[in-house]
């Protein structure tokens, strides 16, 4: 039913064989797969991580790919590439647009029918302004996808964690109201969700609600959780930087409902990749941690697959 593989980022240091061989070893069987530039100088946390340069994918490249996919037994769950497509600077948007569409065209070659991502944002404008930018940039990018035959997943992170992101974030597609102005004006069918519990969860949202409402733009989905630290809410309030009341964590150590979300899930007939993704501060001090941060979310969430998952 259901297929359980983990992001790539985690695992920056490594080639992608390693990390195919590392998910074979360990039950996985899927793995997105990041697909930054690879002379990418972005520094933000796991961002720049690129285990496939899609601008040097070349017959042998990619021959080289099927072969460690088919040594592993492990899939590609999605290529994702996660910037600001809407940055305000044009010539970075402009970059990060060409890139996205070359992503695009790589998870075509390769036969990746998903291809993960953000929408962007201006932080200074607000949701309306960002939707007339979104009316302008996107169609294009859609365009390119439906031509490939592949998917797209916006993530619903609003990317507004610190100072950096001050007041509005880097990603529009926040929220189930702005979920639906982006069907409404791009109504292709191959353009849905990335869904993540999490961010809803530090939005103080219902996480398993978009499941059964969004059922048909459910094109993949993130494993992360989040703990609302009461106590720090009570003392910052909403209007804070949302770091200082709440943190990543792994699945099943924070406030996502995780029973509810897969009884959602099968309630729906989702049959796609769910993918762990590792955000949480107390497992980054080395790469032990790192491995036993993969290890647990994938013995929690064991839970609730069945054997065809892993």
């Amino acid at each position: 039913m259901l297929k359980l593989g983990f992001n790539s980022a985690i695992l920056a240091g490594f080639g992608l064989e390693h990390v195919l061989q590392f998910a074979g070893n360990h039950g996985f069987s899927c793995v997105e797969v990041m697909c930054w530039p690879a002379e990418n100088t972005d520094t933000r946390r796991y961002a720049g991580v690129s285990h496939i340069d899609v601008n040097a994918l070349n017959n042998k490249r990619m021959a080289e790919i099927r072969f460690a996919l088919n040594e592993t037994k492990v899939g590609i769950s999605a290529l994702g590439y996660y910037p600001n497509i809407m940055d305000p600077d044009p010539v970075r948007s402009e970059f990060y647009l060409e890139h996205l569409k070359s992503v695009i065209r790589a998870a075509a070659k390769l036969k990746v029918p998903v291809v993960t991502t953000f929408i962007g944002r201006d932080p200074s404008k607000n949701i309306q302004e960002n939707l007339k930018t979104f009316a302008d940039v996107w169609p294009g990018i859609v365009k390119v996808a439906e031509e490939e035959n592949i998917k797209l997943a916006i993530e619903n992170c609003p990317m507004f964690f610190t100072n950096d992101e001050w007041p509005g974030g880097k990603n529009l597609a926040i929220s189930p109201a702005v979920w639906d102005r982006m069907f409404e004006i791009i109504p292709s069918p191959i353009f849905g969700l990335n869904y993540d519990p999490s961010h809803m969860i530090w939005q103080m949202m219902d996480e398993i609600k978009p499941i059964y409402n969004y059922k048909n733009r459910l094109h993949h989905i993130h494993l992360k959780d989040a703990r609302i630290y009461k106590d720090q809410l009570d003392r910052v309030g909403i209007l804070a930087n949302p770091l200082e009341y709440h943190s990543p964590k792994l699945p099943g150590m924070g406030d996502v409902d995780w029973r509810a979300f897969f009884a959602a899930l099968t309630d729906v007939r989702y049959r796609g990749p769910v993918v762990i993704e590792v955000e949480d501060k107390a497992y980054e001090s080395n790469l032990a941690d790192v491995r036993t941060a993969i290890l647990t979310s994938r013995n929690y969430v064991k839970q609730f697959l069945g054997d065809t998952a892993v």
